[in-house]
């Protein structure tokens, strides 16, 4: 099997040593990430800029490793178009360091790289653990990562389609077992925090916590708050289908 591995949170991220460590196992990997952090890049692409990728070392054995001067998208796209000699059988992305939960998943790098491979019509896996500590669980999140993507390609799931993966911040003997879930609801109550910098001009620096609107045991945030490894399928298409055939129906022809 050939894997592309790719991330946001850069070339030499914890969570990207963890997850090609195990996906090792399951077939030959490439590694084409960030050179340094990008998170909450979503699906952006550098387009003013040249990109510049450049193989590198990597404590993994695996098949190749290119550090990109690029967003996470950039990386997947670079890798599927020119750095691979074969269109891999799964595009993976992660550990990313923080949660992808709710509405966070219109703003993750993680998911925008993996994205690019479900708009090639491969089977794409997005990973990220519930924590920002350096010394996260970042293992036990690779393990049930792989578990869960296992499962997945025995399935035969959906092709095209990402499959966002969140694991808990808990050791694997704490963790409850794996929930299908959709995205949740948030309220992110944002602030921006103002500040003077030492020649007296201001700046803003984001903040703010969630607050969780929709509290169904089926959505994502929740699963996870409770324990569970959530797996949220998602697809590429954005379209409203019932509010279209709600509109096609209707008479707004006679504008």
């Amino acid at each position: 099997m050939q894997i592309l591995l790719c991330n946001d949170d850069g070339i030499h991220s914890a969570g990207l040593v963890s997850l090609a460590a195990e996906l090792i196992r399951m077939g030959d990997v490439y590694v084409a990430a960030p050179d340094t952090e990008r998170s909450a890049a979503s699906s952006a692409l550098t387009l003013a800029t040249p990109l510049r990728a450049r193989k590198v070392d990597f404590p993994v054995k695996v098949k190749s490793v290119w550090a990109i001067s690029g967003t996470p998208a950039d990386c997947a796209k670079i890798a599927l178009a020119n750095l691979m000699e074969h269109r891999p059988d799964l595009v993976v992305s992660g550990i990313n360091r923080g949660p992808n939960l709710s509405v966070d998943i219109f703003y993750s790098g993680t998911v925008g790289a993996a994205f690019e491979g479900a708009f090639k019509g491969i089977r794409s896996f997005a990973l990220s653990l519930d924590s920002f500590d350096p010394d996260a669980f970042y293992e036990t999140a690779a393990s049930w990562g792989g578990r869960c993507i296992r499962k997945l390609i025995e399935l035969n799931a959906d092709p095209g389609r990402v499959y966002n993966i969140n694991v808990p911040n808990l050791g694997p003997e704490n963790i409850k077992g794996v929930k299908i879930t959709r995205a949740g609801n948030v309220d992110y109550r944002e602030k921006y925090d103002h500040r003077v910098d030492p020649y007296g001009r201001s700046y803003y620096w984001i903040k703010g916590s969630p607050e969780i609107v929709d509290k169904n045991q089926e959505c994502d945030i929740v699963a996870v708050r409770d324990g569970y490894v959530s797996i949220t399928p998602l697809k590429p298409d954005l379209t409203d289908l019932c509010l279209f055939e709600k509109l096609e129906k209707s008479d707004i022809f006679s504008l």
